[in-house]
Parts: C-alpha cells; sequence; structure tokens
C-alpha cells in the first residue's frame, strides 16, 4: 500500500510517499481502508519532533475515516463505514497518512451517514474537539463567548456549531491576523478581536471562553472574564505547554471557573451524539484546503502558513 512515512522529525520534505507493506489482522484489531483524514497541528508539532513519545520511523495520523476491509470481531463487518480518533494512531502505532490503517476495535466506531467521504474526514478530530468544548463550556442563550484562536480547524467549527444551535448568541473571535476578519464573520462570528503578542486589544468581558492558544494566553483570557465564568482551555496552539507559577486564588477571578477538553478523551456515544447534531442542526462543514495522500506535504505546509483557515483534509480516491 502507499503510505506517508516519517523518518527523522523535521520540516515537510521528512515526509516520505512510498509503497509500505499492508499490516495484517490480528486479533483485536481491524484493517480500515481509509477513505480520508484531516490535517492536525499535534501532527505537525511530532513531525517536528515535540513529541518525545513518538518513536521514528512512524506513520503519523491521528484520525480517519473509511471502510472496514477485515476485521477480527464479527461486530465490524467489511465494508462498514467508520470513524478512529486518537488512541495512540499515529504515535505509539502507525496511523492513517496511508491507504489502510490497522486499529484496535475499541477505537472503531460505526457511524452512520449520506455525507461524502471529503465532509466526513473533516469531522472526526475537528468537530469532536469543538464539541466537547461546547459542553465543557455549558453556554446559555444569553451569555457572551469568544474563542481564542478562531480562525483555527477547531475555532471554526466551534462557531458553526455553536451558531446552529444559537443562532443569535453574541460569539466574538480573537485571532493575530485581523484580514481573516470577514471569513470569521461568514463563519459565526459577530465581532473579531485582535490578539497582539498574546494579549487582547479589548476591555471587553465574556461569560464563556473558549482558549484555544493554551498556556501561552490563558492568564490573559482569565483576565477577560465575567463573574462565574467558565475558561475552558483545550488547544495549544501557542506552543507553550505548561503555566508555570499558577496561582488559582489570584488569577481565577471573579469567581470563575477552569476546565478542559481532550481529544484523547474519546466515547462513542459523544460521537454518534457529534454525528446527530451536525445533522440535526444542519450544521455546515467547509472545507479550506483537499489533498491527495501524495500532497501531504504540502497539505503540512499550507496548515502552517500564515494564510491557513479551517480545515484541511487528504482524501484517497
Amino acid at each position: 500500500m502507499k503510505a506517508i512515512v516519517i523518518y527523522e522529525p523535521g520540516g515537510p520534505d521528512k515526509l516520505i510517499y512510498q509503497d509500505v507493506p499492508t499490516l495484517q489482522v490480528k486479533e483485536g484489531w481491524s484493517l480500515v481502508k481509509v477513505k480520508g483524514f484531516g490535517i492536525n497541528h499535534s501532527e505537525i508539532f511530532t513531525r517536528e519532533g515535540k513529541s518525545p513519545s513518538v518513536q521514528f520511523p512512524r506513520i503519523l495520523g491521528i484520525e480517519c475515516v473509511g471502510e472496514v476491509a477485515e476485521s477480527s470481531t464479527p461486530a465490524l463487518q467489511a465494508g462498514q463505514k467508520v470513524v478512529s480518533i486518537m488512541g495512540e494512531m499515529g504515535r505509539a502505532f502507525d496511523g492513517s497518512y496511508a491507504e489502510y490503517v490497522l486499529l484496535p476495535n475499541a477505537q472503531i466506531y460505526p457511524i452512520e451517514s449520506d455525507r461524502d467521504w471529503a465532509t466526513l474526514a473533516a469531522i472526526p478530530e475537528t468537530y469532536y474537539t469543538a464539541f466537547g468544548s461546547l459542553q465543557q463550556l455549558r453556554i446559555a442563550p444569553h451569555d457572551r463567548v469568544l474563542v481564542r484562536a478562531a480562525a483555527s480547524g477547531v475555532g471554526v467549527a466551534f462557531a458553526l456549531l455553536l451558531k446552529a444551535r444559537l443562532p443569535h448568541i453574541t460569539l466574538h473571535g480573537a485571532c493575530r491576523k485581523l484580514e481573516k476578519a470577514e471569513r470569521l464573520r461568514a463563519v459565526g462570528f459577530d465581532a473579531i478581536i485582535a490578539d497582539s503578542n498574546g494579549v487582547l486589544q479589548t476591555d471587553e468581558s465574556y461569560d464563556k471562553i473558549l482558549e484555544l492558544v493554551g498556556p501561552a494566553t490563558l492568564r490573559d483570557s482569565l483576565a477577560h472574564i465575567n463573574e462565574g465564568g467558565i475558561v475552558c482551555q483545550t488547544g495549544q496552539l501557542g506552543n507553550q505547554w505548561y503555566l508555570n507559577d499558577f496561582d488559582p486564588i489570584v488569577e481565577l477571578k471573579h469567581n470563575s471557573y477552569l476546565t478542559t477538553f481532550h481529544s484523547a478523551l474519546v466515547s462513542g456515544e459523544r460521537i454518534a451524539a457529534l454525528f446527530r447534531d451536525i445533522d440535526a442542526y444542519n450544521v455546515p462543514v467547509p472545507i479550506e484546503r483537499r489533498y491527495t495522500l501524495e500532497q501531504v506535504p504540502d497539505a503540512h505546509r499550507f496548515l502552517q502558513s500564515a494564510g491557513s483557515f479551517g480545515k484541511v483534509v487528504v482524501v484517497n480516491e
């Protein structure tokens, strides 16, 4: 089968398109024919050598949509449409940057959907992360909501999910590139706030804040939370992994709450609920760029570029 293999950390040129042996089914695992997958920032971090637990060579890819090719359990039938995310795929074992991927049965989730493979490929990791964050924030119709790193894939998905449910809610987005403001308004943001060197260029405050930049800007987000508000830190796009010298008594201002969501907390029930919501509320699933497997290095380059916006997918024809 064809796959993208990385032998050592580095730039996109380290992602090599080549033939590799198709893995054989073993007890407790199933072979999935990969129809598509999204490109994620965490895969860029791994490619750059910032995931110490990942050993090279490795086939990256933490998510996929596809069909069961062969299984060790009768619960998964050949041809069945499935999704898989996380669970050390593309990290402890080879992932989805390939024509086939061997996955533990426990992390293969059957889905029902009539959407095309490109659209399905844009949903799993990104919309699941946005959906879980939405649940953690416990948003009410009267809330004022802010998303930091609004132009990221998760930021856009969050806006689309929230506005589909609550079209009149106040939703602001923060980003470093204000030239993206028009596109952010098109996906549901009511106002765009400049984020300059990790500082929001506004005196406004919010009831709920989705923090996708991470520890690099978390303190500044906490300074903009209303009484009893909630900040959910989900992303780490600021390349800072820890918050040093954090004093919660001082820094959790206004009797506010700090929570998190991690897409590694995968449940079949939440995945099913996500797909039900997307259908029930007719949630748009826009695709910014679509690539082939051979073009994965180009997909990485685009996602890292200043002009990146929304979700980038790879589809196996």
